[in-house]
């Protein structure tokens, strides 16, 4: 993310992000799964006395909060992503664009070249072939000054 981005997140954003990273992470998945298993094992050996006993009402209502909070969490930080993204990808293509349109104009360039290359090779030859008809003529002119058949 370009520096001036992070400047400009409020302190919302940077939660959000943050949250996020944390709970889109093997850590989280896999400290949140020891402390169920542990909530879990504690409440059905009964070693928490008047705990949270099988339905686990209690670890229902934790997990159904942190899923509350979450997600809308979550989404914030995925809409955010999601605009910078809509941003670059907008800005790339401007980029292609401007870049086509120079090497559209490469391609002029290079066809106004071939054809200035082509006019002077077409008058090269035809310089080339009045010396060579002038010096043709010349030749058939002193074979008949000359005498020799041509």
């Amino acid at each position: 993310m370009e520096p001036s981005a992070v400047a400009r997140l409020t302190p919302g954003h940077r939660i959000a992000d943050a949250v996020a990273t944390v709970m889109g992470s093997w850590s989280f998945i896999i400290v949140q799964s020891a402390i169920l298993f542990v909530w879990i094992t504690a409440n059905l050996v009964g070693t928490i006395r008047g705990g949270d006993p099988y339905p686990f009402i209690f670890l229902n209502l934790a997990l159904s909060f942190q899923s509350a909070y979450a997600a809308p969490v979550i989404r914030m930080s995925q809409n955010r992503q999601q605009d910078i993204d809509r941003r670059a990808a907008e800005n790339d293509y401007r980029i292609n664009v401007k870049a086509e349109l120079e090497i559209e104009l490469l391609h002029q360039k290079i066809d106004q070249l071939r054809e200035r290359e082509i006019l002077k090779l077409t008058e090269a030859v035809r310089m080339l072939t009045e010396l060579l008809e002038q010096s043709a003529s010349g030749a058939r002119k002193s074979d008949t000054e000359s005498g020799r058949p041509s």
